[in-house]
């Protein structure tokens, strides 16, 4: 199976595709939107990433957990999801929850509001989640915790697994390497067979893993199509076009 990859929306910039049975959008933000199910999924927000380096004496700045949910604020006012899925490394680290601004803890509890809200349990953050998810006190998070979802026929989970058609992953951070004249692009990607999806993250501080990078290989069919963000549109990118680092 290939993906569908030769149409972008002129109103949203989105990179329409063909994804286990469905039509999927791959939206300039870097987030899923599955118009029919009415899901949205980000994956890899790594809230409090910059308060965690911050810790260890390299200093960035503190805004990284209000950027990721500002623009992931946007996506659900645009889109207006009755579920939004969190693929996953939501926090950076275990501790992460405890260092959220009282202000940004507001805007996570209000992605919960008229809506189902599901966080999938990543590799950074499965000790934290688990916690503010206890049985044993106040539960800390809006919505439900989940090791993978099933929906409309599609897998939704943090790392890539068995490959059956329908998955959608995140983790690995995709990013696409574009060399023309001397000069290079590096810019955040969708990665995609038309069986498995995996996204890039949507953590303003999260980085990314050259597709070219031998920890893609064998996740896909074939040639995979890439969909390269861009300010306001995805751009679909054959992946013999691409560069190593």
């Amino acid at each position: 199976m290939s993906a569908r990859g030769d149409r972008v929306c002129e109103r949203t910039g989105a990179l329409l595709i063909a994804l286990g049975g469905l039509d999927a959008a791959l939206r300039p933000s870097g987030a899923l939107w599955l118009a029919e199910l009415g899901v949205l999924a980000v994956g890899d927000l790594h809230l409090e990433k910059g308060s965690a380096y911050a810790a260890r004496g390299q200093l960035l700045p503190p805004f990284d957990t209000a950027d990721t949910l500002g623009r992931l604020e946007a996506e659900v006012e645009a889109l207006s999801p009755r579920m939004l899925v969190l693929l996953g490394d939501s926090f950076h680290d275990r501790r992460a929850l405890g260092r959220v601004a009282s202000a940004d803890a507001g805007r996570i509890s209000g992605l919960g509001r008229g809506r189902s809200l599901i966080w999938i349990v990543g590799n950074h953050d499965e000790e934290g989640l688990e916690a503010a998810f206890g049985t044993g006190g106040a539960r800390l998070l809006p919505g439900e915790l989940a090791p993978e979802l099933s929906v409309g026929g599609l897998t939704l989970r943090h790392e890539p697994g068995d490959g059956l058609p329908g998955e959608v992953c995140g983790h690995l951070h995709p990013c696409a390497k574009v060399v023309r004249a001397g000069r290079s692009v590096r810019r955040r990607a969708f990665v995609t067979d038309g069986r498995r999806l995996i996204l890039p993250a949507f953590g303003a501080y999260a980085g990314g893993l050259n597709v070219r990078d031998a920890a893609f290989d064998g996740l896909f069919s074939g040639s995979p199509l890439v969909g390269a963000l861009g300010d306001r549109r995805v751009y679909a990118l054959p992946f013999g076009a691409l560069s190593g680092d």
